[in-house]
């Protein structure tokens, strides 16, 4: 049986623009390869809500999970609770669980929780929270699509909190050899190799270094035992 699947969503204006650079989803790919879920698709938009509407809806009907990063604050333009809300068919409005938590944090750090705050609780009908032990406000799950804030640390803390909750295959393993060759040399033989063996994942990376050409051979998987015996393969030919 082949490991679950992810995408991520990244939402925002400031990310598209290159005012801000996304950080999230090589994080989120290191924790998901780490339990054995494939994160198999990464996507921009903008702050407009019909893209993501869209986005959400042929993602969530690709892969067994969905995160979205960015556009659950307090601004106008935090407008990502009310897409994944049309998205997944579901009302949307102030939640009394996280009013509350909200209410909480801004009493204990005497700032008012105004309008602006309040609609950081707006969340989705038959949605569940997700922890923010940073900032309090927190994400939510509904249906396969997580929906967690854009700064890094607090995207961070939220995979932390959804993590645990989510069935894994076994971890992807990874093993490579670095070579002083092209990979024009190395081509034939490496195909060959990977069609050897199918149930692995084989990738060449080329680089330069002190004006010589070389390539890096990497070979993933989930057996350790097929990854060891491809390498024995891969070091017999090029080591």
């Amino acid at each position: 049986m082949s490991n679950p699947t992810a995408a991520i969503l990244v939402i925002g204006d400031e990310i598209l623009s290159g005012r801000t650079r996304d950080s999230n989803m090589h994080f989120l790919a290191q924790e998901l390869t780490r339990i054995g879920i494939t994160l198999r698709e990464a996507r921009m938009v903008a702050d407009i809500h019909s893209e993501i509407v869209d986005a959400v809806r042929t993602l969530a009907s690709k892969y067994t999970h969905v995160f979205t990063s960015g556009g659950i604050g307090p601004t106008h333009d935090d407008i990502t609770a009310d897409a994944v809300a049309e998205a997944m068919g579901a009302a949307i409005s102030h939640r009394a669980d996280a009013m509350a938590l909200l209410q909480a944090h801004y009493d204990r750090s005497g700032l008012p929780f105004n309008e602006a705050r309040q609609r950081m609780a707006r969340i989705p009908d038959g949605a569940t929270l997700i922890d923010n032990p940073v900032s309090t406000a927190p994400g939510f799950t509904i249906g396969n699509v997580h929906v967690m804030a854009g700064v890094p640390n607090i995207f961070q803390a939220m995979v932390a909190s959804v993590l645990p909750k989510l069935t894994g295959g076994p971890p992807l393993l990874s093993q490579s050899l670095r070579v002083n060759r092209g990979e024009g040399e190395i081509a034939g033989p490496f195909g060959a190799l990977a069609a050897e063996f199918p149930d692995l994942s084989m990738g060449s990376y080329p680089f330069i270094q002190n004006g010589a050409h070389g390539t890096n051979l990497v070979v993933r998987g989930t057996d350790p035992g097929r990854l060891d015996q491809a390498m024995v393969t891969l070091t017999r030919l090029f080591g």
